[in-house]
Parts: structure tokens; sequence; C-alpha cells
């Protein structure tokens, strides 16, 4: 049964539909200080209780004047006003100007009454005597930044769904916003599993390797917006994978097992999958190089997925899969992957019927930029390391030719 399941393989965007598809959204939320959200997605849309700025601003050094006063004026017939003051910062401007007059003024410091305009410092010339020459004509509102220009009193700052970036947080502080409220990061328990597995800080035996899947792939998880319960490495066999699945599913929204994946008779990926409760497996294999041997399924209406154990293949995968499988529970807009368009420079084979992912070294020359692919078997973490991006070889194309432009999904 399993292998008919196996070969019934589905490109990534069919199985994620099929995957993804009556997984509701997470609904854990808490409140954050604003300042800590950087990368947190919105649970509630803020609105501002304020206009910004709440007063006119200047958004040039210079003098606010009177538009009127500077109609005409030219570098050959220059406007003469009288400087009667100067603005201070941090200050409401309660000193006004009449017909003929003009306040210095900095950026960012509050228009003066009678003022509506801000002639820039590079168009006037200081005579002495407090007049000055004013080379250019400004119209009423220039180089001024009106009251609710930047954000209207109660408009809505950012949307349910957006992920907060350094520029949101500024904004939010500055209509007075210190708390959000935030979408709980979805928590991930990862089970490694096989008898040749050992912790990184142990010796391996002959015959044994370190567990590095489980920190590569928690790293990888946390940096799309998820939390990892690590669950330890389960030998091979069933009641040990189970015990901790089980565990790992009880505690977290997302079940994550690295490693019998492939079909044998030690594979208990499966069977595991389908123990933890309805409808368990629901696909098994999936068209792409690395990772086609990946389990997908869910169980108690949450996700559950069998990543090969290689380490490559694993890390592509969990690219593929993991990260629109966190935004779709967080309720993120799609995300648009860093992308850099690079020559091939070779031929890069590959079958009908799958996609390949390809790992690429970036290279500068006088001609182009050069996506250079690193070969490797799927246990070969070192190609990941040395390599700057991921470029994916289409469906059914038959592999690409060298000096064709690509498209190189960067690494973050």
């Amino acid at each position: 049964m399993v292998q008919s399941e196996f070969f019934r393989l589905l490109p990534v965007s069919e199985a994620l539909t099929l995957w993804l598809d009556g997984l509701p959204r997470m609904e854990r939320c808490e409140h954050l200080p604003t300042a800590r959200a950087l990368g947190r997605v919105l649970a509630e849309a803020p609105r501002s209780a304020l206009a910004l700025p709440q007063f006119p601003r200047s958004a040039m050094d210079g003098y606010a004047v009177r538009a009127e006063d500077t109609y005409g004026a030219s570098p050959n017939l220059p406007a003469y006003l009288r400087v009667v003051g100067r603005v201070p910062m941090g200050q409401a401007a309660s000193q006004s100007i009449s017909s003929g007059e003009a306040l210095e003024i900095a950026t960012g410091a509050m228009l003066p009454p009678g003022a509506s305009a801000v002639v820039m410092v590079e168009k006037t010339q200081d005579i002495g005597g407090g007049d000055l020459e004013v080379h250019g004509p400004v119209a009423p509102g220039e180089n001024v930044v009106q009251v609710g220009e930047d954000v209207a009193e109660g408009a809505e700052i950012l949307p349910v769904g957006h992920t907060l970036r350094p520029q949101d947080l500024g904004g939010l502080l500055a209509c007075g916003i210190t708390e959000v409220k935030v979408i709980a990061r979805p928590r991930l328990a990862l089970v490694g599993s096989g008898d040749e597995l050992v912790a990184p800080d142990q010796q391996p035996a002959p015959g044994q390797i370190r567990d590095i899947n489980s920190y590569v792939l928690a790293a990888l998880f946390e940096q799309m917006g998820g939390e990892v319960l690590h669950m330890g490495i389960a030998r091979d066999d069933f009641d040990d994978l189970y015990q901790r699945a089980a565990n790992g599913l009880a505690q977290a929204d997302v079940l994550v097992l690295t490693a019998g994946s492939s079909i044998s008779t030690r594979d208990l990926t499966s069977a595991v999958i389908n123990k933890l409760g309805a409808p368990g497996v629901i696909q098994h294999g999936l068209a792409v190089k690395p990772g086609k041997p990946t389990i997908l399924g869910r169980s108690e209406g949450k996700a559950v997925i069998g990543l090969p154990g290689n380490p490559v293949s694993a890390y592509c995968v969990a690219r593929r899969m993991i990260g629109p499988l966190i935004r779709h529970l967080l309720g993120q807009r799609p995300r648009h992957a860093a992308i850099l368009s690079a020559r091939l420079s070779a031929n890069v084979p590959s079958k009908a019927g799958r996609e390949d992912t390809i790992p690429v070294k970036l290279t500068h020359d006088e001609r182009s930029l050069w996506a250079t692919p690193l070969f490797g078997k799927s246990n070969l973490i070192f190609t990941l390391i040395e390599a700057d991006g991921l470029l994916t070889v289409p469906l059914n194309s038959g592999g690409l030719l060298a000096e064709s432009l690509v498209d190189v999904e960067l690494f973050a």
C-alpha cells in the first residue's frame, strides 16, 4: 500500500493545496510591546488615535514665509524679507509673521502662525542687518508637511496578517501605539529518528553519525516564524517513535518527523502518522529532487510531515513545504522570496515529471552575475554551506542550458 501511494507523486503546488486544505488558522494570540514585535504577525489592525504629524512642520531647513511675498522672485530680481526671529525646535511656534517677514526654521520645526510655506536655505542669501534675499518663489504649502499628511486620525495603520518590519515599529510608536496584538508563533514538534544518530556533543561510534537535521531544521523553522519543541531522537522502533510523535503532536501545532520516509522494511513513519489520528497519511511522495520520499499527513486537525533523513533533502523540502504551512497558519500574505537573476554557468539536466532543486554559488565577472550549480549527493550538508541560494528546475522542462537566465532564490 505504501508503494502505491509513494509512486503517485504530486508536484509541490498540488501537494501543498491538498495538505493545507481545511487546516485552520492559528487562534492563539498574545500582546507584545511594539518595540519587541519585529517579525511578528498582526492579529488585530492597529488604528491611529491621532493625526500624524499633529502640527504643520517644515520639511526643509530655511525660512518660514508667506508664499505671496515670494512671487516673482528670481536671482536677478530677488524678494527682500525681514528676518524677525527663529522658530525654536521642540516648542510650539508662538511668534507669528506678517507681510514682508520671515522666521528662520529647521527641518521638523512647527510652522509659525501667518506662514504658508518654507523657502529652502539654498534659495536665499543673508545680506546682513536682518535682511534676506529670496531667489525663487514658493507656492502655498511648499516644503511643509501638513497635519495628517503621514497618517490620518482613526486610520488603519497596518492590516491583520501583516508581518512587522523595522519601519512598521517606528510608525506604530510615532502614533503612540506601544503594544500590539500578534498571532502566537506556531509550535513545531521535531522528532528525529534513526539508530545511527547520536547527539552532536557525542563521539559517534563506527556506523553512527551526529544528528544535524534537528538543529538545521529548528533554525530554519525559527527563521520562518515558528517555535520548535525538540522531542529527541527516536530509535528505529515503532513504540518509541509513536510515543515521541504523540507527545509532540499533543503539545504543538505541527509535527515534523525526520528520516524513516523511504521505502524499506524499516519505514515506520507512515504507520505512526496513521495511528496518530485520521485522516493520517494523505500523500507519500513529491515530484521533486531531492525530497521525493516526503510524507504529508494530517492528524487531529494538525499538519504532520515526514521529511527525508538526508540533510539537503530535508532542508530543501522544508523550505518548500514548511514555509507556506507556517504562513498559512499565521494568516500571512504570500511571501515574495528574495530573487536574483543570473546566468547559469553549466548545463543542469533534469528528468521529466519532477522539479529539481539545485544549490548554486553566485559569482561576478565583467559580463554578468553567474550561478554555478553545486551538484552533490543529498547527504552532503556542505553543498548547502557553500551555496548562496537555490535554483528550481521547472517540472517537465528537461533541464536548463548553460548561459540561460535563471532565477535564484537567495538564502536569508
